[in-house]
């Protein structure tokens, strides 16, 4: 019987009075109180009628007198904390070890089905340092909601059209001398990134030179030659000039091919993707039907708007003068076809907090269009990633591209293990297999560990640290554990420990230490910290839990023998911990896109 349910029939046992569960306020004990589990008084005066001190006092000398495997308690004003017999932590730990897929859930045919959207790239630049931060966490959200049962479609809208997209084609037209990836040795991305740069570059020009001839910056700007270039090509674009489209298909296909490239190095991938060069003609078509509803007007210049003031908001550009739609017009048709396509029951966008205003209006939108979903959409607002020398700008070339930065971890990642003496032995193969593995460790949980809400500074240096609360840190403590496993594996003649073995069951007289009983009340949390990950949107809690644990095996397995203990019992029930510490690391681990190696 869990602890809750415990409490339960003692409140009925002494009041007569059925309570529900979520009356019952429990949490660990604070570490300057002897217990392990405190609950929380106040909520049931009501019941006993009686002031804290005594209800408490009543409910702990009836628990004592009733449940062998609470071994003692004590009062502190309205907290009762209660001490757990070690018997009850080893009969705790039985289960964690027997349970096939501890901590997780596999959906059934009649679970939910949740959509998240992740990535959302432009096919003008290659993946930055912030688009990593959004795969991370787009990609960690959606096992986590796998692992409660859900049933997820991870999905992509790739930004493939726009003015931006005709920027770069029009660079690379005028610049580019038939340049392509081939003819370059550059990755398709990377190439088209550089012409958006080109057009940057040229058009500053162009508009200090105006301004040198007496022009206002507003004058130079809508007199810019070269900007009118770049909207009649997306003006022909729209009109499905041949020439214009067979350029934009041959420069997407590049970028795509560079793309794919980094996604399969980041190890994040998607069930489905979205264009938004095919979604915008589904999105027209919804406005023109809310024009004719009313929902929407048309100005003078030809444009057309939402009018957003009775929703304390203001008007909504949603077509331009010249009929060329915006961001706006293509998520309308990004959403219509994703409900047409699956029954989804929660919608999911991990975008940054700088389009926060962006999806309060698209969520009206769709509702005033008549869709059920518009309401129910889910912004999942995350918080800039920046370097320590500042904020990144794309058109000024001045990002942190995210191939770049993913070689220069595994390439530091080689060093400091190097320097450690932690690949001693390892042939090439190795070597390359564990630098990678604890690069992309490092680079991912130093993302993953910080609140998604809050703006981050990534500190590469920081980041590859085998000491402190980083990647590699967790990675060392797991490879110690296999290591500990393998050794005794060599000299054992009974038992064999694996990653997913079943030990035979502990003996419950065993006598615990307090870091024993810790640690299991810790691994015993790990369903919980899952549920509670999926609830909030957050990796994080994920990411600092797993740290919290290996922070605490560490200090057992330094004060504790395991493979010299002399009491055979007890040596078996260490390596039982171990085995499950382990085992939740890699889970845990699992969940956010991080791999851990078996030796290091």
């Amino acid at each position: 019987m869990n602890i809750q349910e415990l409490i339960q029939k003692t409140i009925y046992d002494l009041y007569t009075q059925d309570i529900g569960t979520s009356q019952i306020q429990l949490q660990k004990t604070k570490k300057e109180y002897k217990g392990h589990i405190t609950l929380v008084v106040f909520p049931l005066l009501k019941i006993s009628k009686k002031n804290p001190e005594q209800t408490a006092l009543e409910i702990g000398n009836y628990l004592m007198g009733k449940e062998s495997f609470i071994s003692g308690f004590n009062v502190i004003k309205g907290f009762l904390n209660l001490t757990i017999a070690p018997a009850y932590w080893i009969g705790l730990l039985n289960e964690i070890n027997t349970a096939p897929e501890y901590g997780t859930k596999k959906a059934g045919k009649e679970a939910p089905l949740v959509m998240i959207e992740y990535s959302s790239p432009n096919t003008n630049k290659p993946l930055h340092l912030g688009h990593i931060r959004n795969n991370l966490l787009g990609y960690g959200l959606s096992e986590i909601m796998k692992a409660n049962g859900y049933n997820v479609v991870k999905t992509n809208i790739v930004n493939d059209r726009g003015i931006h997209i005709c920027k770069s084609m029009l660079a690379w037209e005028k610049w580019g001398n038939g340049e392509t990836p081939e003819s370059s040795g550059k990755k398709g991305d990377h190439l088209i990134g550089d012409y958006y740069v080109k057009f940057d570059q040229e058009y500053k020009k162009e508009l200090s030179e105006l301004q040198s001839a007496g022009m206002s910056q507003k004058e130079a700007e809508e007199k810019s030659a070269l900007m009118a270039e770049a909207r009649e090509m997306l003006r022909k674009w729209e009109a499905g000039n041949p020439e214009t489209i067979a350029l934009w298909e041959m420069m997407n296909t590049w970028v795509y091919a560079g793309f794919n490239e980094t996604y399969k190095a980041l190890g994040v991938d998607f069930d489905k993707i979205y264009y938004e060069s095919q979604t915008y003609i589904e999105g027209k078509k919804e406005v023109e039907r809310g024009l004719q509803k009313g929902i929407f007007h048309r100005k003078e210049d030809g444009s057309v708007w939402a009018n957003l003031t009775a929703d304390g908001l203001d008007e909504k550009l949603l077509l331009r003068a010249d009929g060329t739609s915006v961001y706006m017009t293509q998520d309308i048709g990004t959403a219509k076809l994703r409900f047409d396509d699956y029954p989804i029951n929660k919608m999911i966008y991990v975008v940054g907090n700088e389009q926060n205003y962006h999806f309060q209006v698209l969520s009206i939108l769709l509702d005033k269009l008549g869709f059920e979903f518009g309401k129910g959409l889910v912004h999942f607002s995350y918080g800039m990633v920046e370097l320590p020398e500042g904020k990144m700008k794309s058109r000024e070339g001045t990002v942190v591209d995210a191939d770049d930065l993913i070689e220069e971890m595994i390439s530091v990642a080689k060093e400091t293990a190097k320097e450690l003496g932690k690949l001693d032995g390892y042939s090439v193969e190795e070597i390359n297999k564990v630098s990678r593995i604890v690069g992309l460790g490092a680079l991912k949980y130093f993302i993953l560990k910080v609140d998604p809400r809050k703006n981050m500074v990534f500190n590469p240096k920081e980041s590859i640290d085998f000491n402190g609360n980083t990647g590699p840190f967790i990675q060392y403590t797991y490879a110690r554990i296999q290591s500990v496993l393998r050794k005794y594996n060599e000299t054992a003649t009974s038992l064999s420990f694996t990653p997913d073995s079943k030990t035979p069951a502990l003996q419950t007289q065993t006598i615990l230490s307090e870091k024993e009983e810790t640690l299991i009340q810790l691994l015993s949390d790990f369903p919980a910290i899952v549920k509670e990950a999926a609830d909030n949107f957050s990796p994080a809690v994920i990411a600092n839990y797993i740290y919290d644990l290996v922070k605490e095996y560490n200090q057992f397995y330094h004060d504790f023998s395991i493979l010299r203990e002399e009491n055979e019992e007890l040596k078996k029930f260490r390596l039982v911990l171990s085995q499950n510490v382990g085992r939740v690391i890699k889970t845990g681990f699992g969940l956010l896109g991080i791999d851990v190696p078996e030796r290091m």
